[in-house]
């Protein structure tokens, strides 16, 4: 056998032990609760930001039709002051 050969089975059974050892798996354990409270706190988030979202472009149609309102409102007062206007004009 060659030095590369024992070399390769020699680091091959360093890795299977270190993967087969408890403290590996605790570990390994350990980063995947870590990882799965990481995930749920991100659904919870997007959640939140969805419900955020909704509330934000339910609040925006109500401004907007507000606007509308105004802005119809502004025309027609506009429309009846240039009116009198006119009347006063023709009254001279």
């Amino acid at each position: 056998m060659s030095f590369v050969t024992l070399t390769l089975r020699h680091a091959s059974s360093i890795v299977t032990d270190t993967y087969n050892s408890p403290q590996y798996t605790l570990m390994a354990d350990h980063q995947l609760q870590v990882l799965e409270q990481k995930i749920d706190e991100l659904i919870t988030l997007c959640r939140q930001l969805n419900r955020e979202n909704q509330a934000l472009k339910a609040d925006s149609a109500s401004w907007q039709s507000e606007r509308q309102d105004l802005m119809e409102k502004n025309e027609l007062a506009r429309t009846r002051v240039e009116a009198m206007i006119n009347r006063l004009r023709t009254m001279e």
